[in-house]
C-alpha cells in the first residue's frame, strides 16, 4: 500500500510516497481503509529537527474512512463501518486505530466534510464550550481562516455571537472567505480592536499575550496553540481573566459526555446546513504540495489529502 513518510527532517519537502506492508490490526485496535486525512500545523512541528520524530517518520493526524479487520476483543464497531479519528500513520491508504479514538460517520456526508467535524468541528465547538459560550458574546478567533479556525467563526455566529472577529496575517488575503464565514471584523494580529468576551487563540506566541489583551474585564480566553507561548501573570490578574487550556485528549479522557455532546450538535449543524467545512485537497501523493501551502499559511479551511 502507499504511505507518506520522511527519511529525514526538514521542511514539507522531505514527505515522499512509499510502498509499504498492509498494517494488520493489532488485538484491541481496528484497521481501516482510509478516505481523506488532513493535514495540520502539528505535521510542520513535527517534520523540524527539532520535533522530536525518529527517522522514518509517519505523519498521523485526523482521518475518515471504514472498518476493513477487527482486531481480537473489538466488539464496539463492525465490519464495514464507516468512522473518522486521529490515529498515527494518517496519510496512507491504510491504518490501525484504536476504538477509542474514533467514532462513527453518517455515510451520506463527503469525505472531506466530515474529516472537518471529526478533527477541526470537534476543536472549535469544545473550545465554545470550555469557554463559557454564550449567546450575544463578542468573540475573537485567532488563526481564523484555518481548518478549525473558520469552523470557530461559522459557530460562533451559528450559535449566536453578537460580534465576531477573525485575526489573521494577511486580512486582505483572507478577508472575504472569512466575511462569508460570518466574521463582522477581520484584523490583523496586534491590531487594535473594541474588547470582546471571549478568545479563542490557536496561534500561540506573540499572538498569545496581545490575544490576552483584546478581552474586557473579567474576560476569558481559551488557548490551544500547538506552539504554545507566554502570559503575563500580572496581565490576567489586572483583568481578571479566565484563561483555560484546551486538549482534546485530555477532555475525551475526563470529560466524554462533554465530547459526545459536542460530536453530536456538530452532526446536526452540518445537517441542517449551519456549519460548512471549507477545504483544499490534494491527493495522497502530492502531500508534500499540501504542506508547503500550509507553511506559506495560504490555505482557506482544511488542507486535505483524497486517499481512497
Amino acid at each position: 500500500m502507499r504511505k507518506i513518510r520522511f527519511h529525514r527532517h526538514g521542511g514539507a519537502e522531505v514527505l515522499q510516497l512509499d510502498e509499504v506492508a498492509v498494517p494488520e490490526p493489532a488485538p484491541g485496535t481496528v484497521q481501516v481503509r482510509v478516505e481523506a486525512a488532513g493535514v495540520s500545523l502539528m505535521l510542520l512541528k513535527l517534520l523540524h529537527p527539532d520535533g522530536g520524530a525518529a527517522l522514518p517518520g509517519s505523519p498521523g493526524g485526523g482521518f475518515v474512512g471504514r472498518i476493513t479487520a477487527l482486531g481480537e476483543g473489538v466488539t464496539e464497531y463492525r465490519l464495514g463501518e464507516r468512522v473518522g479519528g486521529i490515529a498515527a500513520d494518517a496519510y496512507a491508504d491504510c491504518l490501525t486505530a484504536h476504538p477509542a479514538a474514533i467514532s462513527a460517520v453518517p455515510e451520506e456526508v463527503d469525505a472531506a466534510d466530515a474529516l472537518g467535524i471529526v478533527h477541526g468541528g470537534l476543536v472549535a465547538l469544545a473550545a465554545l464550550k470550555v469557554g463559557g459560550f454564550d449567546s450575544g458574546d463578542q468573540v475573537l478567533i485567532t488563526n481564523a481562516a484555518g481548518g478549525v479556525g473558520h469552523l470557530m467563526v461559522q459557530l460562533a455566529r451559528a450559535l449566536g455571537a453578537s460580534r465576531v472577529v477573525a485575526a489573521v496575517g494577511d486580512p486582505a488575503a483572507k478577508g472575504e472567505f472569512l466575511r462569508g464565514c460570518g466574521a463582522d471584523e477581520v484584523i490583523a494580529y496586534a491590531a487594535g480592536t473594541a474588547p470582546v468576551d471571549l478568545v479563542l487563540e490557536a496561534a500561540g506566541g506573540t499572538v498569545l499575550p496581545w490575544a490576552l489583551g483584546t478581552l474586557r474585564p473579567m474576560g476569558r480566553l481559551v488557548t490551544m496553540a500547538g506552539y504554545g507561548g507566554t502570559l503575563d501573570a500580572g496581565a490576567v490578574l489586572g483583568s481578571m481573566a479566565t484563561v483555560t487550556g484546551l486538549s482534546m485528549g485530555q477532555l475525551a479522557r475526563h470529560r466524554p459526555a462533554l465530547v459526545a455532546e459536542v460530536r453530536a450538535e456538530l452532526w446536526r449543524l452540518l445537517a441542517e446546513g449551519r456549519l460548512k467545512p471549507a477545504s483544499v485537497e490534494y491527493p495522497l501523493e502530492r502531500a508534500a504540495e499540501a504542506a508547503a501551502l500550509l507553511a506559506g499559511r495560504a490555505n482557506l479551511g482544511k488542507v486535505v489529502l483524497r486517499v481512497g
